[in-house]
């Protein structure tokens, strides 16, 4: 008698936290200073430091207009992350830059976050997002 009561009791509490609703949190960024309505701004977001511009988690896009789009990225699990973004204004789905490696379109990180001679660590763009979710915004350059 005892050992049923223990397997309803755990069978009971399985249901409830199966049943229960995962948390899931939105983040919107909004991007300014989008000089076209050429191409698409495209969105990596990375949430760790150790695949931070080299694996990114989630991807987003959106076509380009000119002044200031906002792009959503729904159901992340609450944490912390970065994001990186460019306005690809020729479609062709890669950040160009000039021979010496210079970006020629216009990307910006999270946190507005700039590098010396490069991207931003992981750090500088790192940001928390709440179970809530969260609104960002950025400045291409």
């Amino acid at each position: 008698m005892r050992y049923t009561s223990l397997v309803a009791a755990f069978l009971s509490t399985m249901t409830m936290l199966a049943a229960a609703p995962s948390q899931a949190a939105d983040l919107k960024i909004t991007v300014t200073g989008i000089a076209s309505a050429d191409g698409q701004v495209l969105v990596a977001l990375y949430n760790s430091a150790e695949t931070y511009q080299k694996r990114s988690f989630r991807v987003a896009s959106a076509p380009a207009v000119a002044g200031a789009i906002t792009i959503e990225i729904k159901d992340l699990p609450p944490g912390d992350y970065a994001y990186s973004l460019f306005h690809d204004a020729n479609g062709n789905g890669k950040l160009d830059s000039n021979v010496i490696g210079i970006p020629t379109e216009d990307y910006a990180f999270s946190n507005n976050a700039m590098g010396k001679f490069g991207p931003p660590n992981y750090e500088a763009a790192r940001f928390t997002l709440p179970a809530a979710g969260a609104a960002t915004s950025v400045n291409l350059h």
